[in-house]
């Protein structure tokens, strides 16, 4: 079974940047999309981004489009989320999330991790 493992995040001003990881561990994940998702305070679990195996196919929620940008490193079984123009909005949970559905399907994910929280102050 795979597990998840999310790091990176933090207490951050508005306008910030900061880069969130996501390790895979457990089991093979060859040829998996791969996807970050967030959950605020009072508000379901929103997806935020994907990433095809090789990188090739992208999905970005309309909110982060443009300040966000996620990679992967399959030699580290890791994935990234580098957050750019950070918003008080944006603060949140975040975590990361496992589908075998290629191309990227949002609602396909599991094996979710326990998230790592991004503050953002204005």
């Amino acid at each position: 079974q795979v597990q998840l493992e999310e790091s990176g995040g933090g207490l951050v001003q508005a306008g910030g940047s900061m880069r969130l990881s996501c390790v895979a561990s457990g089991g093979d994940i060859s040829e998996h999309v791969m996807g970050w998702f967030r959950h605020a305070f009072g508000k379901e679990r929103e997806f935020v981004a994907g990433i095809t195996w090789s990188g090739d196919t992208t999905d970005y929620a309309a909110s982060v489009k443009g300040r966000f940008k996620i990679s992967r490193d399959n030699a580290k079984n890791t994935i990234y989320l580098e957050m750019n123009n950070l918003k008080p909005e944006d603060t949140a949970v975040y975590h990361c999330g496992i589908s075998a559905i290629v191309p990227i399907v949002r609602t396909a994910f599991a094996s979710w991790g326990q998230g790592t929280l991004v503050t953002v102050s204005s």
